[in-house]
């Protein structure tokens, strides 16, 4: 169990050990959403190219609760950005495995990203912490460029990242006027596990109610023509 819990960024690894001693060893039958994640992304612009990308990551309050305990240093009742710092480091190195759980395209290629910069961890006073990073990209994209896209996904069920109901997505400064960014829902392959896990908890939410574990939500970049 020590070696699942150090294969994982930070920002599961302590909420897993909380859930592993509620509901037993976890593994890939048990693979349901333990960490939420409420995403607000900012496409970032540079000298008329698409940049990178800017993440505003919110955590549920499980999640704060059991990472920020202890780290209130000098016992003031509030959690500042020094504070958290450390723990903001270790998310980063964390995810740095798991390529951030973040994936670019120009059509049908893949874009790289340089490591991540500006990191840091806000906690708000209704108890809430986000994490703050930005992902340059190794080649600039121009910016109405046809075909760039986006996408955040834990394809290990482990965290649900989902988009903020308001200002989900915004194009930075330099931002051609006629580009504008466009969600898409996009499933994953057909996982009979994953349809499982799908009903049981449909089934868990009463009549009427639905659960969709593991569904993946692409960003594009859409410009009208000038």
């Amino acid at each position: 169990m020590r070696a699942v819990i150090s294969a994982m960024p930070a920002i599961v690894a302590t909420v897993l050990a909380v859930t592993t001693a509620m509901f037993g060893t976890w593994d890939r039958a048990a693979a349901h959403p333990h960490v939420w994640v409420t995403m607000k992304e900012t496409v970032l612009y540079e000298n008329g190219a698409i940049a990178g990308l800017q993440q505003a990551w919110t955590f549920d309050e499980l999640y704060t609760e059991t990472a920020i305990e202890g780290l209130d240093k000098n016992g003031d009742g509030k959690y500042s950005r020094e504070e958290l710092q450390e723990l903001a480091q270790v998310n980063i190195d964390g995810l740095k495995e798991f390529d951030y759980f973040i994936s670019a395209k120009l059509g049908d290629a893949n874009l790289t990203f340089k490591p991540p910069t500006d990191y840091w961890l806000e906690h708000t006073d209704d108890g809430i912490l986000t994490l703050f990073f930005t992902l340059p990209l190794e080649k600039p994209v121009p910016a109405d460029a046809k075909g760039f896209s986006f996408s955040v996904f834990d394809s290990s069920y482990f965290i649900a990242f989902n988009f903020a109901e308001a200002d989900p997505i915004k194009l930075g400064a330099g931002a051609p006027s006629n580009c504008k960014p466009a969600i898409s829902e996009a499933q994953p392959e057909p996982d009979n596990d994953l349809q499982n896990l799908n009903d049981a908890f449909s089934s868990v939410m009463g009549d009427g109610g639905t659960v969709n574990i593991g569904s993946s939500r692409a960003v594009a970049i859409e410009c009208a023509k000038s």
